[in-house]
This record gives structure tokens, sequence and C-alpha cells, in this order.
């Protein structure tokens, strides 16, 4: 979809959700347009299911202004076929595969060439009807359940299609079935993706953008690194976060000791060696866990591991290379104290 083609879909506008003051969701603006694939990632107990369920119209907001398709706090029965929202341990029927996923349909009174259609479902996700069409529901593995769970939703060919940690717990096998059906019901039918997943990799191959989420709110994109307080006063007016292994990383001063810090991945220098003669005041020694080609041309993609925190940088091709970067390898990992953002 082309720029000039672009249309609002959703646009939140000061939306606060409580649950008895024990958790409240906060998001000032958010738009996200027709056709669009949006990521959020976050810890659990961010606020991502409480926001897609609002976003599913399954809950209203406690305040402020949810427009979709340009109506403002639409009645939720009047638009909520044309959504669906898959959870992280959906629910199947105590029925076969072929009734799981023909449920909604009939639910509509939507019948023509039903066998036809659930064979096409069933396609996407790679469970041949024939096989498993008159399969129980108690004789599918972990992966096959999402999976039946996700045929059932993209039967409906949902204007959007809502997917809450979809690839968590199952086999690597259903994480590539489940990649390929989500690209599949995007191209064919224009449908609007919202996702979240722990697996940002995953999640950055699949959609436009990505926001990370914390305590109930947007706290940056999906390229940001988030490095959780608390914080403490440390030397040379400087203040620290202290790791699994008793090092720190240092910062300038948070707006308070339990504030968030963002860290863009380009701010990050990675080291085969010790650096002496370098003025930025951190440098702590990770793992490589992972490579990836970046959307950016020319650019790789590296999570590190640093004891219990989980880094991303952006390095380019030659970089790697001259690095001889690859998982498993030992780096170490630089960047400024002022390199932290509020």
């Amino acid at each position: 979809m082309s720029t000039t083609e672009k249309r609002t879909l959703y646009e939140l506008i000061d939306v606060r959700h409580s649950y008895n003051d024990l958790f409240t969701l906060q998001i000032p603006h958010l738009v996200i347009d027709d056709g669009s694939a949006i990521g959020f990632i976050g810890p659990n107990g961010s606020g991502k299911s409480t926001l897609f369920r609002i976003l599913a119209f399954l809950e209203t907001q406690s305040n402020g202004s949810l427009l979709f398709d340009g109506f403002e706090n639409p009645e939720p029965s009047s638009i909520r076929e044309g959504i669906t929202l898959l959870l992280q341990n959906p629910y199947l029927l105590k029925r076969t595969v072929f009734e799981n996923v023909s449920y909604g349909l009939k639910a509509h009174g939507d019948t023509e060439n039903l066998s036809e259609r659930v064979h096409e479902a069933l396609s996407w996700v790679g469970l041949p009807s024939d096989r498993f069409g008159k399969r129980q529901w108690f004789e599918l593995s972990g992966g096959e359940a999402q999976r039946v769970a996700l045929a059932s939703r993209l039967i409906l060919k949902p204007r959007v299609l809502i997917l809450d940690e979809p690839t968590s717990n199952i086999d690597r096998e259903s994480v590539s079935l489940i990649k390929d059906a989500i690209e599949t019901i995007r191209s064919t039918h224009h449908s609007t993706l919202i996702l979240s997943s722990h697996d940002q990799l995953w999640l950055n191959s699949l959609t436009d953008n990505i926001y990370r989420m914390h305590d109930g709110r947007i706290v940056g994109t999906g390229t940001e690194n988030i490095i959780k307080g608390p914080w403490n006063p440390d030397v040379d007016d400087l203040w620290s976060k202290t790791l699994a292994n008793d090092e720190k990383i240092f910062s300038t001063q948070p707006p308070d000791k339990d504030s968030v810090a963002l860290l863009n991945p380009s701010d990050i220098i990675i080291s085969n060696v010790k650096q002496s003669r370098i003025s930025a005041q951190n440098m702590l020694q990770g793992t490589i866990t992972s490579l990836m080609l970046s959307d950016e041309f020319g650019k790789v993609t590296v999570e590190v591991e640093l004891h219990g925190i989980s880094l991303t940088c952006s390095l380019t091709q030659h970089a790697v290379n001259e690095l001889t970067i690859f998982p498993g390898k030992a780096v170490w990992v630089i960047f400024k104290a002022s390199s932290l953002q509020w």
C-alpha cells in the first residue's frame, strides 16, 4: 500500500483502562492504518493483552476515545464480526478439527462451499483436511491445536486479525507455518494484522512497525532496547543499574529510580576485545545469540545476551565479517552513559 493510499483504521486518543487500580493502560495517541501489520513487544503484564482486547472490542476503555474507520467509540456488535482475536492459549471446541474450523461460518449462517473453505483454511496452516479434518481436539499436539485455532480465524477472512503470542511454546515447524499463513491472509485478503510475540526477529519479519510496551505504556519502537530500573546514584554524577553478575550499566540521571531507559541499537559498539582507550562508560561482556539481515540495506541485526538483559545491536555487514560474528561467540558491548534516553 503506497503512502498516498494509506487510510486510518484505528485511532486511540487518551485511552486509559484500569483494573481495580492495580494496572492502568495509558495510550495518549496511537494510529493503525488499514491493511498494515503492527507488532507489539514487551514483558508479560506490560499491557499488550489488555490493548488487544480493546482493539477487538471485547472490552471498553475506562476513558478516552477509540475511533474505528472514522467512527468514535462504535457499538461493538456492529463491527465485531470483522475482527478476530487469537489468544496465546486458545480454546478448542470438544469436537473434530473440521467442526472447530467451520464453527464461525456456521454461526453466521454462511455455509456455501463449506468443505472447500475448510480445506483451504487448513491448507494455509499446513494441516491437510484429509488427514486432520476428522481428528478430535484431544488428538492434536500443542502446535497443531494452535494452527487449528488460527485456521478457524482465517476462514472468516477477517478485516482485522489480532494474534496475542501465537507462537508461544510451540514447535519450530508450527512457528514457520503460522508465519506463512499470516502472510497469506494479508496478501490475499488485505487484512490488518496486529501481533505480539517475545520473538522480536520473527515479529520483525512480519510487521511494518513494532512498538515496545512497559507498565501499560508504549515506550518506544521495536528497534530500541529497553532497560528497566531500579537506578541508583553512583560515581561521577552518574547513575547505575546492577546486573545479575554484579556488573553495572551506567546512565545519566533518570527522572526517577524506576525509570525505563531506551538505547538505540546504532549507539552500541561491539568488539572482540576489551578496549582500554575509549571514553564510553559502559563496557560489558556478553554472548551473541542471533543474527538477522535488517530491513535497512547492508545492515545486520545482532542480539547479545548480557547477564539477564538482551540487547539488539545494528552492525554493517562489513563489521560482522570483520569481527567474525556468530551465535555463541563472546564479545564486548560498548556504549556511552549518555546514549541511554528517558
